[in-house]
């Protein structure tokens, strides 16, 4: 597949970065500092120009493109890419963007604007809040096969009643696959007879119910429950999505906004949440509305710094668990470090939404993990599958070691895989393999 991707800031170098060994790649760049970077750090061509203008496209190659990703930091040049590129060619276009009323449009007419997928990254951001928040102490929570499945990873402390069991002692869930284990700076592929230790990441698959059994029993004191009440630091447009997130879900969440524009206008949108005009690094007043008595606090204000600086107050009054916003990729570590302990770039979630529009023609959902050390993917299998029609037994002995089937849907119902288990043809299967492999696991599927 041919790649030609306009606007080459960090989501337009995470995505070249990702696909540089397995696809050819384009870049379009108007800084040339930029440009000469991305020519010395990854094999893809780059192009120095402005991604609105044809000659610059044409020159990028947009002849035998396949695929157009337009992720300036700007929504309406992303916007006029994508409409340019229509004007003479019928190629695929993505368009990243911020303003969710621009989406809104666009869900409300085919292709409107020459966009064939639109990623909005604040609402990404969002929904990926939501999702971890329904699970104590995970880290990433991703939905697959129409929400049948989950996948979920979760750190384990030294508490947990994990630590020093095997795999086949632990695993009494009924729909839930252990995946794989994150240690340190090594990926470790889960099997009967691992051990788990203190501060691993687990990964596992199965069921919605299973996971947070899973969640409740193993990786959390007990009596500790998933978030209830929510705290939405900073009246962003990430906190705002956040806050309607919740609401849509039924919650009643409360936010902090210290301007008073802005909150009375978040007031006024948001009926179901309850909007506090204040400066959350006010200790008296953190103790004041009892935030120490929040399940959850989502720091999304406009500043790394100043997530930080909130995380950790909440921390220090005695929240159960703290979600910051990091718009430095680089700080990713330094905040969990510290004890923050979801950090989520959204970047990273907007260039992991655009990765997938590159994969194979079966593939239906991926969720790339520790900044793509592996993956979990979702693929409907053919006829001609290595898998179908074999059991997983017989199939897994001609695959690499580093690939785990975690779940089967099949006509809409959860299968959990287990070694006598035949895949067929039409099945979705969710597998979590080694980021290295994926290309000669994707061959066979």
């Amino acid at each position: 597949m041919y790649v030609l991707i306009v606007g080459a800031g960090q989501v337009g170098q995470m995505i070249a970065s990702n696909l540089e060994d397995s696809h050819d790649v384009a870049v379009v760049e108007r800084d040339p500092d930029i440009v000469d970077e991305i020519t010395y750090s990854y094999d893809v061509l780059a192009v120095e120009g402005d991604g609105t203008d044809l000659e610059a496209l044409r020159e990028a190659g947009l002849g035998r493109a396949d695929l157009v990703v337009a992720c300036t930091n700007d929504d309406e040049t992303n916007i006029v890419v994508c409409g340019t590129v229509k004007t003479v060619d019928d190629v695929f276009t993505i368009a990243r963007v911020r303003n969710r009323t621009l989406l809104n449009t666009w869900q409300g007419s085919q292709d409107a604007f020459g966009v064939g997928f639109m990623v909005c990254t604040d609402l990404l951001v969002a929904q990926t809040i939501f999702r971890i928040s329904g699970f104590p102490r995970a880290q990433d929570v991703e939905m697959f096969a129409g929400g049948l499945v989950r996948m979920a990873e979760f750190d384990i402390d030294a508490e947990s009643p994990l630590v020093g069991r095997r795999v086949e002692e632990a695993d009494q869930y009924d729909s839930m696959t252990f995946a794989g284990v994150f240690r340190g700076d090594e990926m470790i592929v889960a099997r009967g007879d691992t051990v788990f230790q203190a501060d691993d990441r687990i990964v596992v698959i199965g069921s919605p119910s299973s996971v947070k059994e899973f969640a409740m029993e193993v990786c959390i004191p007990e009596g500790t429950s998933s978030a209830d009440d929510v705290v939405v630091v900073g009246g962003s447009e990430i906190g705002f999505q956040t806050a309607r997130e919740f609401e849509a879900h039924g919650f009643e969440p409360r936010l902090i906004e210290r301007d008073h524009e802005r909150a009375r206008e978040i007031a006024e949108a948001l009926p179901k949440t309850f909007v506090m005009e204040s400066d959350a690094t006010d200790t008296d007043f953190l103790s004041r509305e009892h935030i120490d008595e929040a399940d959850i606090v989502i720091a999304a204000l406009d500043s790394d710094e100043k997530n930080l600086l909130v995380s950790l107050l909440a921390r220090r009054v005695g929240v159960g668990r703290t979600v910051a916003i990091i718009e430095n990729t680089e700080y990713t570590d330094l905040f969990e470090t510290v004890g923050i302990d979801v950090a989520i770039n959204p970047r990273e979630e907007t260039a992991e939404e655009i990765v997938r529009f590159t994969r194979t023609d079966q593939t239906e959902k991926i969720a790339m993990l520790e900044h793509d050390r592996a993956e979990v993917i979702e693929v409907e299998l053919g006829p001609g599958s290595a898998l179908a029609g074999r059991s997983i037994a017989d199939s897994m002995a001609d695959l690499p070691d580093c690939v785990v089937i975690g779940a089967i849907s099949r006509g809409g119902d959860l299968i959990t895989p287990r070694g006598t288990t035949v895949p067929q043809p039409g099945d979705h299967i969710v597998i979590f393999v080694d980021a290295t492999v994926l290309d000669e696991i994707s061959a066979v599927l």
